[in-house]
């Protein structure tokens, strides 16, 4: 229940302990326009090895935005996104078994005192540090197939891949290197000065791997799409659902789109009072796929400003990516080019041409194949058009662009501006493209 005068500016660096329950309490209430300051923590790898946290990431408390209603849909710009770590640690992971029931994400589970959950203290450096703090036990449910400790220069414009002695200096300092928010719970990854890769030179672009709000059931951080979802459709753990509830609940806030970055906005749907904005899994850098299944958790600060769009009732969030990260078919066209095509369009007796913008609906699913049709699906019955008619324009006018694998996609294309005034997000789509 809302309470309280809305703020204008709600600060955040509280988490919750990887359950999104929508009976839990939020922050703020955040006024409608107002703006959302966190400092993030970490997202995979420090939950993943921390079995106390029960989703898989440690995202932030959610936020109550003032005259957010059910069937409402909240629009997120992106303000600014600042990397805070120094160092962080990554890599392809390999699961170990007799270390969790069911998911190693959800429910892990001490080997040696068979306690779920279980607190930890670290003991040393490298992959077996991570104790049960009952029986001291080795109960960390992951380690690295391939894995690395990447260092960030000051200006944050670049990683570099380190070497042995470095990557276990950072290690013997892990929240100090990772620059670790006070609240947050989670076991370092650097601890384990992984270093397989030395010497690799990558660019830093931040976005968030999450952001959304609150599904309307209690639900796996991590789990809170389509694909990873899918792991609790009849989990032997307290946090099982069925397909029915997960298409119901889920609000598809882990998407891993690196095109989530600064200067975005993402439109998410509202499924419980307030809709209760949350963030996290912030990576400094991320080709398309996460291919390796994950990439480089940091911690940060972000600000963010929402809005209520009333009405606009979505299943699941639509994105208007910075015009750089479009598609070359889907970029909004010049005056000169709309020029050149009515005088063509004329020689063949037509007067008119559409007016569009462009417009990104998040798919998710089990596999790419269903992300894409879920994708394909919601935005047909957002604009009220036909999925082949979707087709058609996602071909020719923009392009299906994986999030991550296995099941998250991008359906982009150029959408008529009637419709998208229809919905109510033209206004945001001109602003977001220069066009206003």
């Amino acid at each position: 229940m809302e309470k309280g005068k809305a703020q204008q500016t709600v600060y955040v660096n509280t988490f919750i302990n990887g359950i999104l329950d929508p009976s839990q309490p939020m922050l703020g209430p955040v006024k409608d326009g107002g703006y959302i300051v966190a400092n993030t923590t970490p997202g995979c790898w420090g939950p993943m090895i921390t079995p106390a946290l029960r989703g898989g990431h440690e995202v932030t408390q959610p936020v109550y935005v003032e005259g957010a209603k059910v069937g409402d849909a909240i629009a997120i710009r992106i303000k600014s996104i600042e990397v805070t770590s120094m160092a962080t640690a990554s890599g392809n992971e390999r699961t170990i078994e007799g270390r969790f029931l069911g998911d190693p994400f959800v429910a892990a589970k001490c080997p040696g005192c068979g306690t779920l959950y279980p607190a930890t203290r670290i003991e040393g450096i490298g992959p077996e540090s991570i104790r049960c703090a009952e029986c001291g036990s080795d109960t960390t449910p992951f380690t690295f197939t391939n894995g690395y400790t990447i260092g960030f220069d000051e200006k944050k414009e670049f990683g570099v891949t380190l070497p042995k002695e470095a990557a276990e200096k950072i290690a013997q300092n892990g929240h100090y290197y990772m620059n670790t928010p006070e609240h947050s719970v989670q076991n370092p990854v650097v601890t384990f000065a992984p270093h397989d890769l030395v010497g690799v030179v990558a660019r830093v672009r931040p976005f968030l791997g999450q952001l959304g709000t609150t599904p309307s059931h209690p639900m796996p951080d991590s789990h809170n799409a389509g694909d990873f979802g899918s792991f609790l459709l009849g989990a032997p753990h307290e946090y099982a659902l069925t397909q029915e509830q997960l298409n119901q609940h889920k609000t598809d806030g882990h998407m891993d789109i690196n095109r989530v970055r600064e200067d975005a906005v993402l439109i998410c749907p509202v499924k419980v009072p307030g809709g209760g904005v949350y963030l996290g899994d912030m990576h400094a850098m991320q080709g398309d796929g996460e291919i390796a299944g994950h990439t480089t958790d940091v911690s940060g600060i972000v600000t963010l400003q929402v809005h209520v769009i009333p009405n606009l009732n979505i299943d699941g969030p639509i994105l208007l990516p910075v015009e750089e990260d479009l598609p070359y078919l889907a970029k909004p066209f010049t005056e000169a080019e709309k020029e050149k095509a009515l005088k063509y369009a004329k020689s063949w007796e037509l007067h008119a041409i559409e007016d569009s913008l462009p417009v990104s609906f998040i798919g998710t699913g089990a596999n790419l194949n269903e992300a894409t049709e879920n994708g394909l699906n919601r935005a047909a019955e957002v604009l009220g058009v036909t999925v082949p008619e979707v087709l058609n324009r996602a071909t020719i006018t923009g392009s299906i662009q994986i999030g991550r694998h296995p099941g998250v996609v991008t359906v982009t294309f150029l959408a008529p501006t009637d419709l998208l005034d229809k919905i109510g997000i033209r206004e945001l789509a001109k602003e977001q493209y220069g066009r206003v």
